[in-house]
C-alpha cells in the first residue's frame, strides 16, 4: 500500500458501490484495490454522510459550502461599498458648511 495517494472520484465511486451494492466488506474492497482499509471506510463513511456531495474534488467545495462562501464575498463587499458611501456623505455635507 503506498502513501499519500490522491484517488480520483471514479475510483472513491468504485470502491463505496462494492461496499454498499455488493455488500463487500470494507477490508475486502480494500485489499482488492490496494487502497488502506480506513481510507475505503473514510469514503464510505463521507457517502453515507454526504451523498452525492461526497468526492467533490481536490480544492472544489459542495453546493452548499461555495453557496455560503459567496454569501460570505457577497457581505464583505456591501459592508465596504457601506463605508466607502458613508465617508463621501461626510466629505460632502462637510464641504456645505
Amino acid at each position: 500500500m503506498s502513501r499519500g495517494n490522491n484517488y480520483d472520484k471514479h475510483v472513491k465511486e468504485e470502491a463505496v458501490s462494492l461496499v454498499i451494492d455488493s455488500g463487500k466488506s470494507i477490508a475486502a474492497v480494500s485489499r482488492e484495490l490496494d487502497i488502506a482499509k480506513s481510507t475505503v471506510g473514510n469514503w464510505v463513511r463521507d457517502y453515507k454522510d454526504n451523498g452525492t456531495e461526497s468526492f467533490v474534488g481536490s480544492g472544489n467545495l459542495s453546493q452548499e459550502k461555495q453557496a455560503d462562501k459567496d454569501l460570505q464575498k457577497r457581505l464583505r463587499d456591501l459592508e465596504e461599498e457601506n463605508k466607502i458611501l458613508k465617508k463621501a456623505m461626510r466629505i460632502f455635507t462637510n464641504d456645505q458648511k
